[in-house]
């Protein structure tokens, strides 16, 4: 999935948009410089009529002789050409212009404002591809700080550290081998230990490389899609497109489960994301305080038995992570 196609023509008009800009400056440049020096817009057409009269001569077999030594039109063009140039060097100098001053600019030298460097996406554009992709994930803000680059082993002691490392070694390497086959991530255990903390560090990583996600909490994905099922003013198309979008994206992150108020609907709509994501090999991470006993319990036995043997499982334990913080604050303050 990663950018739709609206999303990259955006990003690509916007390049354009670039160039424009740059060519127009530029062109405001040049007038500039002929105006204050009109010998340099003698000299720079001078270029092209020597490449035209060199031409000529080449068509015409012209290698005339100069005193032992055979003329060639194109070492001949290759000569003049830089005793020009250098005289343009020389106008710019003494008008006070810097060396630089004609030269194409570029928001990004790199890639010259195109996105692409030998056929790859420029890391410019990249970076354009995360901001789109983060924007449309419906995390917000928490990837700038909740990250593998923030994560810390300081609050898990003992067994629940050994747990934790387990989880993160895992998550590390299921971000950076995401594209290369699908896993699925159940992570479950007790509140505040980290993990949503480590599915949004995932996501982050993900959408680092180009790949779209979609975050929701439980209660608000299925919130959303019982108003676009049963609320009125809605249309079968907005439901279509938000289901496409669950079923569809790279990534899916569930988080919370079992918050939300479970019925009937909410079970059958369960099943049909993790089936549907299943089925077509698109990866996706649960999180739930709920324990495996708990979650048989509340779900169906075809939920269950979808997370238990298609899912990688790791439980989470130890102290509530933002209530040790709280400490740590109050004892500093």
């Amino acid at each position: 999935m990663s950018l739709t196609q609206e999303q990259y023509d955006s990003i690509m008009h916007d390049y354009q948009v670039k160039r424009s800009r740059h060519e127009n400056e530029l062109r405001a440049r040049r007038a500039e410089v002929y105006a204050k020096i009109p010998e340099y817009r003698t000299l720079d057409r001078e270029i092209p009529a020597l490449g035209a009269s060199t031409l000529r001569r080449m068509l015409a077999g012209d290698f005339s002789r100069s005193g032992e030594a055979a003329s060639d039109p194109v070492l001949d063009l290759k000569r003049q050409i830089p005793v020009v140039e250098e005289k343009k060097r020389a106008l710019l100098a003494q008008a006070g212009f810097p060396a630089d001053y004609l030269e194409p600019h570029y928001d990004c030298p790199l890639c010259r404002d195109t996105g692409y460097r030998d056929g790859v996406k420029c890391s410019c554009f990249i970076q354009r591809e995360s901001a789109v992709l983060s924007r449309e994930s419906n995390l917000g803000k928490r990837i700038l700080t909740e990250n593998f680059e923030h994560l810390s082993y300081a609050y898990h002691k003992g067994e629940d550290l050994v747990s934790y490392r387990r989880a993160v070694a895992a998550a590390v390497s299921f971000a950076d081998s995401f594209g290369e086959g699908c896993r699925n991530l159940y992570y479950y255990g007790s509140t505040g230990t980290g993990k949503s903390f480590l599915s949004t560090c995932i996501a982050e990583r993900v959408i680092g490389r180009g790949f779209a996600v979609r975050y929701f909490s439980a209660g608000a994905l299925f919130d959303r899609l019982a108003a676009l099922s049963f609320g009125t003013g809605t249309s079968r198309e907005a439901l279509q497109d938000f289901t496409a979008d669950v079923y569809e994206c790279d990534l899916l992150i569930l988080d919370d489960l079992g918050t939300e108020l479970t019925n009937t609907f909410v079970t059958t709509a369960l099943f049909s994301i993790i089936n549907e994501r299943y089925l077509h090999d698109r990866p996706c991470i649960i999180s739930s305080n709920l324990s495996l006993q708990d979650l048989q319990k509340r779900y169906s036995d075809r939920v269950f038995s979808r997370i238990t043997n298609s899912y990688e499982l790791y439980r989470f334990s130890g102290e509530d992570i933002r209530i040790l913080k709280k400490r740590e604050r109050l004892a500093h303050s």
